[in-house]
C-alpha cells in the first residue's frame, strides 16, 4: 500500500476544461455532494474559482485534499516556487495537499534535474504535504528517480481509461510503488457509449459512468472524473459503493485499444 492510498481520496473531482461561473459552480456542486478531492492546474485558468468554491464551502480545510501542477513554461529555478505562491493566493491556501509537475516538458528545455529540485523545495518550505508527477513515463521516471526517490514520488497522474488502460506504465509504478492517478477516466465521454459498459451498467442497474468509474478504483488507482451536472456528480460519488465481479473487470480490461486523448505536441514518447 502506498502512501498517497492512505491519505488521498480515491476519488476525486477535475476540473480539466472548466473555465469562470461553470468552474465555480461545479466545484461548489462537487463539495455539497460529498467530494473532498479536488484537482486542478495552472495552465486550466481556474485556480480562483475553485478557491473561491472551496472559501464558500466552509469546509474545513483538514478534511479536503487538495492537489495543482506546476505549467511547462514554469519549470526553472527563476520562476518556479513564484509561481507556486500565486497559485496559492489564486487556491486562497497556504499550502496544497499535492503539488505536481504537470508535464515533462519545460518550454525552454530546462534539465529534469533543476525543475525536480525546486518541486522538493517546495515541499521543504511547506507549499505542499506531497509532491509527484504528471505524464511521466518509464523513461521520464527512471530519470527522475535519480533526482527524487520513489517514495518521494506521492503519485504519476496519467491517462488510464478502458481504451487505455497504459498497463506497462502501470506495471513500472506497481513495481517501483508508485501510486497512479487516473485522468480522463471516461475518455471524453467514448466509454459511456460502449455497448459492453451500457451492458454492464443495466447489469448493476447503475450509470455507465460509475461502472466505469468502479473499474478504475478496482484497480487501485484514484480517478479524477468531471462533471458540471448535480445528478452526474452525485452518481459518479455513489461509484465507490459499486463492486464489480472479477468477470467485468477483465471484460472492461479487454476494450483496451490504445485510444489516448491527451496528445500535445510537446508530450513525451508514449510506453506503448
Amino acid at each position: 500500500m502506498t502512501l498517497a492510498d492512505q491519505v488521498m481520496p480515491k476519488l476525486g473531482m477535475g476540473t480539466f476544461r472548466l473555465e469562470g461561473e461553470t468552474a465555480y459552480q461545479s466545484v461548489k456542486m462537487a463539495l455539497e455532494v460529498g467530494f473532498r478531492h479536488l484537482d486542478t492546474a495552472q495552465i486550466y485558468g481556474n485556480e480562483a474559482e475553485v478557491g473561491r468554491a472551496i472559501a464558500d464551502s466552509g469546509i474545513d480545510r483538514s478534511e479536503l485534499f487538495i492537489t495543482t501542477k506546476v505549467w511547462n513554461a514554469q519549470l526553472n529555478q527563476k520562476e518556479f516556487i513564484d509561481s507556486v505562491h500565486t497559485s496559492l493566493k489564486k487556491l486562497q491556501l497556504d499550502y496544497v495537499d499535492l503539488l505536481l509537475i504537470h508535464w515533462p516538458s519545460p518550454e525552454n528545455g530546462e534539465p529534469m534535474h533543476e525543475y525536480l529540485t525546486e518541486l522538493k523545495k517546495a515541499k521543504e518550505s511547506g507549499l505542499t504535504r506531497y509532491i509527484g508527477l504528471s505524464n511521466f513515463t518509464i523513461a521520464n521516471l527512471t530519470e527522475a528517480m535519480q533526482t527524487l526517490s520513489a517514495e518521494d514520488i506521492f503519485t504519476n497522474q496519467v491517462e488510464v481509461h478502458p481504451y487505455l488502460t497504459n498497463e506497462k506504465l502501470r506495471a513500472f509504478c506497481q513495481a517501483q510503488n508508485i501510486h497512479i492517478t487516473a485522468y480522463m477516466p471516461f475518455a471524453v465521454g467514448k466509454v459511456l457509449k460502449d455497448a459492453k459498459i451500457i451492458e454492464l451498467a443495466e447489469k448493476y442497474q447503475v450509470t455507465p459512468a460509475e461502472v466505469v468509474i468502479a473499474w478504475e478504483l478496482a484497480h487501485g488507482m484514484a480517478t479524477i472524473p468531471s462533471s458540471t451536472k448535480r445528478a452526474n456528480l452525485q452518481a459518479n460519488f455513489k461509484a465507490s459503493e459499486l463492486a464489480l465481479s472479477t468477470e467485468d473487470i477483465e471484460r472492461i480490461d479487454d476494450l483496451n485499444c490504445g485510444d489516448r486523448q491527451a496528445v500535445p505536441d510537446f508530450a513525451p514518447q508514449w510506453d506503448e
